[in-house]
């Protein structure tokens, strides 16, 4: 029989690098999001879990809504915007840091047609002084009708928890939909592969990083201590392949290091991670190469 709680789902929309995931992750308490300084991280619709004995958020980070220039980036935007009649509030998230820009206004005109509740949140308040966040909040208040307004650090965790208690007052009493311990609806392979892309988003720079793509072709229990780890990183060209394996292979094996301490982390035991680099060019813009990586939507 299904608990009682005050249970919902909320989508989180912004422009690129505004700390979706950053929030997600401190809501939830665990990574389950990846984070990086470099834009449009997020690619898939990351549900995370947040519950108590009488509260269960759903939350959805979405990828950064951007200009598409590629059939991935069709996918991103398109999976970004769906997600918002699906759901029973919203909640916007703009960079105190930058002035209000093209992307903001794209994402406001969408909004404008969405009936559910839209919760404002100004992100990255440690940056700025107190004297500016008026001028930020009315900028967005002329545009739209917010249900509230809430600022707040995602990294430091200033005004989460209250946001958090904000956004369970509106929600509807429901079922609980996930198991209490659960923190995301992922498969362990997902959650493995990205933690790996991670890390070529952190090491790599310039024209890498948005041209990786990673496939965990296998999680397997070796023995009662250690688990195998085999998955793939595609990238579009041959120079790509060159900078993640590195001199001696020594990128790779850096890569390997740092994503295995994340992946032993989610699964609770001791990781062996094999990994290896694929060419195949031109991936983001194949359908065929899409739907095999797991972007499966059907009009990108």
């Amino acid at each position: 029989m299904q608990t009682k709680k005050h249970s919902g789902f909320i989508a989180i929309i912004g422009r690129p690098n505004v700390g979706k995931s950053t929030f997600l992750n401190q809501v939830i308490g665990e990574k389950v999001a990846i984070m990086s300084d470099k834009a449009q991280t997020t690619r898939n619709k990351i549900q995370g879990i947040y519950t108590t004995t009488d509260t269960q958020i759903v939350f959805i980070d979405t990828p950064g809504i951007h200009k598409p220039h590629s059939r991935l980036g069709d996918f991103m935007v398109e999976s970004a915007l769906s997600t918002l009649n699906e759901v029973d509030a919203v909640i916007f998230m703009v960079n105190a840091t930058e002035k209000k820009g093209r992307g903001d206004e794209f994402i406001i005109k969408r909004l404008k047609q969405v009936k559910q509740p839209i919760f404002l949140v100004i992100n990255k308040i440690d940056k700025i002084h107190p004297d500016a966040l008026l001028g930020i909040v009315e900028s967005y208040r002329n545009e739209l009708d917010f249900a509230e307004v809430y600022p707040i650090s995602a990294l430091q965790g200033i005004n989460c928890p209250e946001l958090v208690g904000a956004i369970s007052n509106l929600l509807p009493e429901g079922p609980q939909f996930y198991p209490d311990d659960q923190v995301t609806d992922h498969p362990e392979r997902f959650i493995a592969g990205e933690l790996i892309r991670e890390q070529v988003l952190d090491l790599t720079h310039e024209e890498v990083p948005h041209s990786v793509a990673v496939i965990v072709e296998r999680i397997r229990r070796e023995n009662e201590e250690k688990v195998l780890v085999q998955a793939t990183i595609i990238v579009e060209r041959s120079s790509q392949k060159g900078i993640l394996i590195g001199k001696g292979g020594k990128m790779l094996k850096t890569i390997g290091t740092r994503a295995r301490k994340g992946i032993e982390k989610m699964l609770g035991d001791k990781v062996y991670l094999e990994l290896w680099v694929k060419v195949q060019p031109n991936w983001k813009d194949k359908k065929a190469d899409l739907q095999a990586l797991g972007y499966k939507q059907d009009d990108y």
